[in-house]
């Protein structure tokens, strides 16, 4: 028998766009309903580094950054070119830093800036070396009491012995560990709470980055009596009279059908697991061989599906379907494969990318998406792309390499498990990791060379605000500049992944899902990585996936309790108390 429930507004995931949806419209005082498709609660926010890009906000101004909205309008118009929609960019620019200073006054999120973290192209028109990124600060997981269980734990290969790491100075201390005895005592602190917390409750409490957030965002629903319900898919939308009236849930206890007075809100998390939409949507992943992503296996693209039967228009000609990350597939011990994104490493002094002929491709330093692109552009046609980072032993001891860690962590485990391959002399490392000789060595001498003047001539390593941020300090005159010359030599095989889709469910600037003809359908909103991304398939900085979907969740929201003032409806179940 199909039970029943009624509520105010359901929404459907619960990463940083749901929760922000659902938070937001709870505080307003309206009734949520939270249906998640997996057995935890965070989504691919909970799995992500947490930067969210929202330019002009509040807690960037506190700590001296002067920005503007045109500034910033002027620059995604540049990135998004001919895809750019002005009344969604608009509505995210006006109220993106509302949504920041909402969340920080009035629930558990709270945000600290991220002021160094420059545009991934800084020098484009309206762009900025910093200033526009933000995170969440980390939180203990007693603060989520019992709901710990429920939340989304974080990728293990960006773990340490399943220790968080936040990024930035924390991420700084670890690298410089055998170097400086104040980063050495801060990471032997940080392991002794470590040690202490796996001894107590089994699992690191210290949470940071995304799932931070996501912990944050959590809380705060709690608080304002939301209800979360997990390994519940909404497998139906309910529209009657033109509008949406609600979904069918399945439950472990079978199918529940949710009225909702207000609106649903498709917040699934795209589709970046959803391998026959992957074939139209990727051309690299047309055999279906070619694409790795670390997001939640559950990603399958049940937003769009539900969009799709009642009408909504998707969006499908942006020049890229998702935000490209360079990823390594990493061996775990039950012979499947994890998956590491390449974030920062590229950027170090002393790694150059190939591909298997052994020659270089791109500027190593410049953003995973922009990395990705080049790899396309250089591989050929009819296969999957790949590429190799490539270091010797000093780097390697220095900064590890992908999934494996800095000294003293030992290499050997990695070596033997075939992730990383190492080789006495260059040609020995080609042989090995199936790279061209001949072409590899032309490439380290061609390097080696430039290392004399600090200036990358072929690909300009080293050469903006962004590329400088991630390299090392400590190397002059160029942070994204060492030789490579000392063996051992290792590679790592880099092939691509995403860090969340593009394509989507095209809305308005009040994030109501719009139909093929551009009229809202009533009741039905988007946020996440279901809605069309605002930045017209490009990416232009650290957060631009969790920055708009926290603001188009708390755009939603107020919306969604808006509507419900001015309706008047007697289906309304909001609370007298309403803020």
């Amino acid at each position: 028998m199909t039970k029943h429930v009624a509520c105010d507004v359901l929404v459907v995931g619960s990463g940083a766009g749901g929760l922000a949806a659902a938070v937001t419209a709870a505080f307003k005082g309206l009734k949520v309903v939270v249906a998640e498709k997996a057995p935890w609660v965070g989504g691919t926010t909970a799995l992500s580094g947490g930067f969210m890009w929202v330019p002009n906000n509040p807690i960037s101004r506190a700590d001296g950054i002067v920005d503007s909205a045109a500034e910033a309008r002027t620059y995604l118009q540049h990135e998004a070119g001919n895809h750019f929609n002005p009344e969604t960019v608009d509505a995210f620019l006006a109220h993106g830093p509302e949504a920041i200073d909402f969340f920080e006054s009035k629930t558990s999120v709270k945000f600290e800036p991220a002021s160094a973290f420059s545009d991934y192209h800084p020098t484009a028109p309206g762009g900025r070396s910093g200033g526009r990124s933000i995170k969440a600060v980390p939180m203990r997981g007693e603060l989520l009491g019992k709901e710990l269980k429920r939340l989304r734990p974080p990728l293990p290969e960006l773990t340490f012995v399943g220790l968080m790491i936040g990024s930035g100075p924390e991420l700084k201390h670890f690298f410089n560990v055998t170097r400086s005895l104040k980063s050495a005592a801060y990471v032997g602190g940080r392991l002794a709470s470590h040690a202490k917390d796996l001894l107590l409750h089994r699992r690191g409490m210290f949470l940071t980055n995304g799932n931070a957030l996501a912990a944050r965002l959590f809380r705060s629903a709690i608080d304002l009596g939301v209800d979360l319900w997990t390994d519940a898919p909404v497998v139906e939308l309910i529209r009657e009279d033109g509008a949406v009236r609600g979904a069918r849930v399945r439950t472990k206890d079978g199918v529940v059908e949710v009225a909702t007075s207000r609106g649903v809100v498709l917040a699934a998390g795209g589709f970046p697991q959803d391998k026959e939409r992957r074939r139209s949507f990727f051309p690299h992943d047309a055999n279906g061989d070619g694409h790795y992503s670390p997001a939640p296996v559950t990603n399958t693209g049940d937003g769009l599906r539900l969009g799709e039967t009642i009408g909504a228009a998707i969006e499908d000609k942006f020049p890229n379907a998702a935000a490209w990350v360079p990823v390594s597939r990493v061996p775990r011990r039950d012979g499947s494969f994890g998956v590491f994104p390449h974030f920062i490493d590229r950027a170090k002094p002393g790694l150059v990318a190939v591909l298997p002929n052994g020659k270089r491709f791109v500027n190593e330093a410049n953003s995973y998406h922009d990395f990705c692109q080049a790899l396309f552009a250089a591989s050929e046609g009819g296969r999957a792309p790949k590429a190799y980072l490539v270091v010797d032993a000093p780097f390697l001891k220095r900064f590890g390499l992908g999934f494996v860690k800095p000294f003293p962590v030992p290499v050997g485990p990695n070596l033997r498990s075939g992730y990383l391959k190492a080789g006495k002399t260059i040609e020995e490392l080609a042989k090995n990791a199936g790279i061209d000789p001949t072409g590899l060595r032309q490439t380290i001498d061609a390097w080696n060379r430039d290392m004399e003047t600090g200036e990358d001539r072929a690909f300009g390593k080293g050469s903006t605000a962004y590329n400088r941020f991630n390299g090392d300090p400590d190397f002059q005159p160029n942070p994204c500049l060492a030789p490579i010359a000392q063996g051992p030599f290792y590679a790592v095989e880099v092939v691509v992944g995403d860090l969340g889709t593009f394509a989507g469910l095209k809305t308005d600037g009040h994030a109501r899902v719009l139909a093929d003809d551009g009229t809202p359908i009533p009741g039905l909103y988007a946020s996440g990585n279901d809605m069309a991304s605002i930045m017209g398939g490009n990416y232009p900085g650290g957060g631009i996936t969790l920055g708009p979907a926290l603001t188009f969740g708390y755009i939603a929201g107020t919306h969604l309790a808006t509507l419900a003032a001015q309706s008047g409806s007697p289906q309304s179940t909001a609370r007298s108390d309403a803020a």
